[in-house]
C-alpha cells in the first residue's frame, strides 16, 4: 500500500471511532443531564399553558355538541309538526300528541 492510502485508511478509521465514540457518549450520559430549575419551571409553564388550552378547546366543542344537539330535536319537532299538518290535509287525522311520543320515544345523541 502507498503512503498516501495508508494515511487516508487510518484518519478514516479515527474518525470513525472518534464519532461511535460520541455517539455513545451521548447516549450514556444524555439521559442523565438534567435541566436547570430554570428550564424546568418553563416546561412546567408550557404544559399547564397546553392543557389550559385542551380545556378550552373541550369545553368549547361540549358546548357545540349541546347547541346541536338542540337544533336536533327542534328540527325533529318541526319535522313532525309538518307531518301532523300534512296528514290533516290529506285526510288522515293522525294526533299530534301520537307524533310528539314519537319524538319524545327517539333517542337524542349523547350530550
Amino acid at each position: 500500500m502507498s503512503a498516501m492510502l495508508k494515511t487516508w485508511l487510518l484518519f478514516f478509521l479515527v474518525f470513525v471511532i472518534v464519532f461511535t465514540s460520541q455517539l455513545g457518549w451521548k447516549q450514556q450520559f444524555g439521559g442523565e443531564i438534567e435541566p436547570t430549575p430554570a428550564v424546568s419551571r418553563r416546561e412546567q409553564y408550557v404544559s399547564k399553558r397546553q392543557e389550559s388550552v385542551e380545556e378550552k378547546i373541550i369545553l368549547s366543542q361540549e358546548r357545540n355538541i349541546q347547541k346541536l344537539n338542540e337544533l336536533v330535536r327542534s328540527l325533529w319537532e318541526q319535522l313532525l309538526q309538518c307531518r301532523a299538518k300534512n296528514e290533516i290535509i290529506n285526510g288522515s287525522a293522525v294526533s299530534l300528541t301520537e307524533h310528539l311520543t314519537e319524538l319524545e320515544l327517539r333517542p337524542l345523541l349523547d350530550d
